[in-house]
């Protein structure tokens, strides 16, 4: 049995397990995928023991996703731009690829739930790391225009100068978007988290508009919650860029893609219990 896992801290309340395994079994892969907490100040430590033990593959989350872009022997394009490593491949003599699925994640279930990107006015949330894994992905879709928003507008600015050659994208700061209209608004900050939401103004969430929150939980996220109050015409939560970021993870590992839609009605059932 291939053995992969899921290496952070904390890692305990992780679903990868639960998602791994129900790809495994619906694509017929002998493998094994658990959760490992590596002490904060341990990381290399811990993954090259899992290397050296046998093991194929790992997911990178939080505090370990920059530890791992070092580590990393190679990189994709995406994991460069991104600054960041979700998704290590042991390539045994070759050495160890690093690869980013986040962003890719994102816009697959952007698609799954029908949502135009090509051409679309697109307002991006926040200028932190889980904004800048989903630039690249998101401009290879051509939308009209991409938006970084941020409180601290030097942040979002760095992004910009990052991604420049790569579409047409720019830098703003939340309160100058009153006058804005989007057709898709992504909220890559952690308001939801704290049950709070972006504190852009309610103008710039028209009845056209669609918004995703990157967090997820057993309801709407406050976030949500606040963008349907303003007239928000749809909102989506970020369970299925879990599962997609997975999904193209274990595609990376197995050269095989999963079928997610399974996966995303047993995990909503997971999580509403």
């Amino acid at each position: 049995m291939d053995k992969y896992v899921i290496i952070g801290n904390p890692i305990s309340q992780s679903k990868s397990p639960l998602i791994h395994t129900l790809f495994a079994h619906q694509t017929g892969q002998a493998m094994t995928y658990e959760v490992l907490q590596a002490p904060v100040e341990n990381f290399n430590k811990a993954i090259t023991a899992f290397f050296a033990n046998g093991g194929r593959g790992c997911n990178v989350t939080v505090p370990f996703k920059e530890d791992a872009y070092g580590m990393a022997t190679m990189l994709t394009e995406r994991a460069r731009l991104a600054g960041a490593v979700n998704t290590l491949k042991n390539l045994d003599e070759r050495g160890i690829l690093g690869d980013n699925t986040d962003g890719e994640g994102l816009v697959q279930d952007l698609l799954n739930h029908h949502v135009q990107l090509k051409d679309a006015k697109v307002l991006l949330l926040g200028a932190g790391g889980a904004a800048r894994g989903v630039i690249l992905p998101l401009l290879m879709h051509i939308p009209e225009t991409l938006v970084i928003a941020n409180r601290t507008v030097s942040k979002a600015k760095s992004l910009v100068s990052l991604f420049s050659g790569c579409g047409r994208v720019s830098a703003a700061t939340f309160h100058s978007l009153h006058n804005a209209e989007f057709d898709i608004i992504i909220n890559s900050t952690s308001a939801s988290l704290f049950g709070e939401y972006p504190n852009i103004p309610a103008s710039a969430i028209s009845n056209n508009s669609i918004v995703y929150d990157m967090v997820y939980g057993p309801g709407v996220t406050s976030s949500n919650q606040w963008a349907l109050a303003q007239g928000a015409s749809r909102v989506i939560d970020g369970l299925g860029m879990l599962i997609s970021q997975a999904a193209e993870s274990f595609t990376v590992w197995r050269s095989i893609r999963p079928i997610t839609g399974q996966v995303l009605r047993e995990l909503h059932h997971n999580i509403s219990e």
